[in-house]
Protein backbone atom coordinates (compact mmCIF):
# COMPACT_ATOMS: atom_id res chain seq x y z
CA UNK A 1 0.00 0.00 0.00
CA UNK A 2 1.33 3.43 -0.96
CA UNK A 3 2.41 5.84 1.77
CA UNK A 4 0.07 8.85 1.94
CA UNK A 5 2.04 12.12 1.75
CA UNK A 6 0.71 15.59 2.66
CA UNK A 7 2.75 18.60 1.47
CA UNK A 8 2.86 22.22 2.68
CA UNK A 9 5.10 24.50 0.57
CA UNK A 10 4.29 28.04 -0.57
CA UNK A 11 6.80 28.18 -3.43
CA UNK A 12 4.78 26.97 -6.43
CA UNK A 13 7.79 25.76 -8.41
CA UNK A 14 9.22 23.80 -5.47
CA UNK A 15 5.81 22.39 -4.50
CA UNK A 16 5.31 21.12 -8.03
CA UNK A 17 8.86 19.77 -8.12
CA UNK A 18 8.27 17.80 -4.92
CA UNK A 19 4.95 16.38 -6.15
CA UNK A 20 6.63 15.50 -9.46
CA UNK A 21 9.41 13.62 -7.71
CA UNK A 22 6.99 11.71 -5.51
CA UNK A 23 4.78 10.72 -8.45
CA UNK A 24 7.79 8.92 -9.92
CA UNK A 25 7.70 6.52 -6.97
CA UNK A 26 4.68 4.14 -6.82
CA UNK A 27 5.21 3.69 -3.08
CA UNK A 28 4.10 7.28 -2.47
CA UNK A 29 0.62 8.77 -2.90
CA UNK A 30 0.16 12.55 -2.73
CA UNK A 31 -3.08 13.25 -0.87
CA UNK A 32 -2.71 17.03 -0.70
CA UNK A 33 -0.34 19.87 -1.57
CA UNK A 34 -1.06 23.29 -0.06
CA UNK A 35 0.62 26.71 0.00
CA UNK A 36 -0.33 27.59 3.60
CA UNK A 37 -1.23 25.86 6.88
CA UNK A 38 -4.15 27.92 8.20
CA UNK A 39 -6.41 24.85 7.98
CA UNK A 40 -3.75 22.28 8.89
CA UNK A 41 -5.65 20.75 11.81
CA UNK A 42 -8.76 19.96 9.76
CA UNK A 43 -6.72 18.82 6.76
CA UNK A 44 -4.57 16.41 8.76
CA UNK A 45 -7.65 15.03 10.53
CA UNK A 46 -9.55 14.42 7.29
CA UNK A 47 -6.73 13.29 5.01
CA UNK A 48 -4.94 11.02 7.52
CA UNK A 49 -1.42 11.22 6.03
CA UNK A 50 1.37 8.74 6.76
CA UNK A 51 3.93 11.55 6.51
CA UNK A 52 3.79 15.35 6.35
CA UNK A 53 6.33 17.46 4.44
CA UNK A 54 6.21 20.90 6.04
CA UNK A 55 7.93 24.11 4.99
CA UNK A 56 8.92 26.42 7.86
CA UNK A 57 8.52 29.84 6.26
CA UNK A 58 4.83 29.94 5.26
CA UNK A 59 2.37 32.86 4.95
CA UNK A 60 -0.09 33.46 7.78
CA UNK A 61 1.35 30.82 10.10
CA UNK A 62 4.79 29.26 10.14
CA UNK A 63 5.36 25.56 9.72
CA UNK A 64 6.70 25.35 13.27
CA UNK A 65 3.52 26.96 14.66
CA UNK A 66 1.43 24.54 12.59
CA UNK A 67 3.42 21.60 13.92
CA UNK A 68 2.96 22.77 17.50
CA UNK A 69 -0.81 22.97 16.94
CA UNK A 70 -1.21 19.45 15.59
CA UNK A 71 1.12 17.98 18.21
CA UNK A 72 -1.00 19.59 20.94
CA UNK A 73 -3.98 17.79 19.41
CA UNK A 74 -2.17 14.51 19.85
CA UNK A 75 -1.27 14.03 16.19
CA UNK A 76 1.92 11.93 15.98
CA UNK A 77 2.17 11.71 12.19
CA UNK A 78 5.85 11.74 11.14
CA UNK A 79 6.62 15.29 9.98
CA UNK A 80 9.70 16.33 8.04
CA UNK A 81 10.53 20.03 7.96
CA UNK A 82 11.66 21.33 4.56
CA UNK A 83 13.57 24.59 4.77
CA UNK A 84 16.40 26.84 3.66
CA UNK A 85 17.17 27.68 7.30
CA UNK A 86 20.13 25.84 8.82
CA UNK A 87 20.76 28.08 11.82
CA UNK A 88 20.74 26.73 15.35
CA UNK A 89 17.55 28.56 16.37
CA UNK A 90 15.32 27.23 13.60
CA UNK A 91 16.69 23.70 13.82
CA UNK A 92 16.31 23.28 17.56
CA UNK A 93 12.94 25.06 17.67
CA UNK A 94 11.57 22.69 15.03
CA UNK A 95 12.85 19.63 16.87
CA UNK A 96 11.45 20.86 20.17
CA UNK A 97 8.10 21.40 18.45
CA UNK A 98 8.01 17.73 17.53
CA UNK A 99 9.55 17.52 14.05
CA UNK A 100 10.55 14.00 13.01
CA UNK A 101 13.25 15.29 10.70
CA UNK A 102 14.77 18.45 9.21
CA UNK A 103 15.91 18.49 5.58
CA UNK A 104 17.40 21.44 3.76
CA UNK A 105 15.74 22.23 0.44
CA UNK A 106 19.10 22.20 -1.32
CA UNK A 107 19.32 18.48 -0.46
CA UNK A 108 15.83 17.47 -1.62
CA UNK A 109 16.96 16.04 -4.95
CA UNK A 110 19.07 13.43 -3.17
CA UNK A 111 17.44 13.21 0.26
CA UNK A 112 13.64 13.40 -0.23
CA UNK A 113 12.78 9.71 -0.69
CA UNK A 114 15.15 8.63 2.06
CA UNK A 115 13.84 11.27 4.47
CA UNK A 116 10.24 10.13 4.03
CA UNK A 117 11.16 6.45 4.39
CA UNK A 118 13.23 7.11 7.52
CA UNK A 119 10.54 9.25 9.14
CA UNK A 120 7.81 6.67 8.52
CA UNK A 121 10.05 3.92 9.90
CA UNK A 122 10.53 5.90 13.11
CA UNK A 123 13.87 7.51 12.31
CA UNK A 124 14.84 11.16 12.41
CA UNK A 125 16.14 12.22 8.98
CA UNK A 126 18.48 15.21 9.09
CA UNK A 127 20.63 16.95 6.51
CA UNK A 128 24.34 16.42 7.33
CA UNK A 129 25.01 19.98 8.55
CA UNK A 130 21.88 19.86 10.71
CA UNK A 131 22.89 16.50 12.20
CA UNK A 132 26.25 17.97 13.22
CA UNK A 133 24.47 20.85 14.92
CA UNK A 134 22.19 18.52 16.85
CA UNK A 135 25.09 16.29 17.91
CA UNK A 136 27.03 19.33 19.12
CA UNK A 137 24.08 20.28 21.31
CA UNK A 138 23.77 16.74 22.63
CA UNK A 139 27.43 16.66 23.59
CA UNK A 140 27.19 19.61 25.98
CA UNK A 141 27.82 18.38 29.49
CA UNK A 142 25.00 18.24 31.99
CA UNK A 143 24.63 15.46 34.57
CA UNK A 144 20.87 15.92 35.12
CA UNK A 145 18.76 12.76 34.76
CA UNK A 146 21.97 10.72 35.15
CA UNK A 147 22.09 9.38 31.62
CA UNK A 148 24.77 6.75 31.12
CA UNK A 149 27.47 6.98 28.47
CA UNK A 150 25.67 4.32 26.44
CA UNK A 151 22.37 6.20 26.69
CA UNK A 152 24.08 9.37 25.46
CA UNK A 153 25.50 7.43 22.51
CA UNK A 154 22.05 6.12 21.65
CA UNK A 155 20.48 9.58 21.89
CA UNK A 156 23.14 10.92 19.53
CA UNK A 157 22.49 8.05 17.12
CA UNK A 158 18.75 8.71 17.25
CA UNK A 159 19.35 12.36 16.42
CA UNK A 160 21.26 11.28 13.31
CA UNK A 161 18.18 9.44 12.09
CA UNK A 162 19.33 5.88 12.79
CA UNK A 163 16.77 3.13 13.29
CA UNK A 164 17.00 0.77 16.28
CA UNK A 165 18.56 -1.88 14.04
CA UNK A 166 21.16 0.57 12.71
CA UNK A 167 22.02 1.75 16.23
CA UNK A 168 22.55 -1.85 17.28
CA UNK A 169 24.96 -2.38 14.40
CA UNK A 170 26.80 0.88 15.10
CA UNK A 171 27.25 0.12 18.80
CA UNK A 172 27.63 -3.67 18.39
CA UNK A 173 24.63 -4.49 20.56
CA UNK A 174 21.36 -6.28 19.83
CA UNK A 175 18.23 -4.45 18.72
CA UNK A 176 16.52 -5.68 21.87
CA UNK A 177 19.29 -4.12 23.99
CA UNK A 178 18.79 -0.85 22.10
CA UNK A 179 15.06 -1.00 22.91
CA UNK A 180 15.86 -1.55 26.59
CA UNK A 181 18.21 1.44 26.68
CA UNK A 182 15.65 3.64 24.92
CA UNK A 183 12.97 2.55 27.38
CA UNK A 184 15.29 3.60 30.21
CA UNK A 185 15.97 6.93 28.47
CA UNK A 186 12.22 7.57 28.16
CA UNK A 187 11.73 6.81 31.85
CA UNK A 188 14.60 9.08 32.94
CA UNK A 189 13.50 11.96 30.73
CA UNK A 190 9.80 11.33 31.39
CA UNK A 191 8.93 11.33 27.68
CA UNK A 192 6.97 8.96 25.45
CA UNK A 193 8.59 9.15 22.03
CA UNK A 194 11.91 9.40 20.25
CA UNK A 195 11.24 12.95 19.06
CA UNK A 196 10.33 14.09 22.58
CA UNK A 197 13.48 12.48 23.97
CA UNK A 198 15.79 14.20 21.48
CA UNK A 199 13.94 17.50 21.85
CA UNK A 200 14.17 17.43 25.65
CA UNK A 201 17.85 16.52 25.56
CA UNK A 202 18.53 19.49 23.29
CA UNK A 203 16.29 21.91 25.15
CA UNK A 204 17.77 21.14 28.57
CA UNK A 205 21.32 20.21 27.50
CA UNK A 206 20.89 16.89 29.25
CA UNK A 207 23.69 15.04 27.50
Amino acid sequence: MAQRILIYEDNTFLRESITGMLRLEPRFEIIGAFDQVLEVEAQVASLQPDCILLDIDLPGMSGIEALQKIRKQGVRTPTVMLTVFEDNTHVLTAIKAGASGYVLKKHLATKLYQAIDEAIEGGAPLSPSVAKMVIASLQQENKSYQLTTREKEILAALAQGNSYKMIGALLTISTETVRTHIKNIYEKLQVHSQTEAVAKAIKENLV
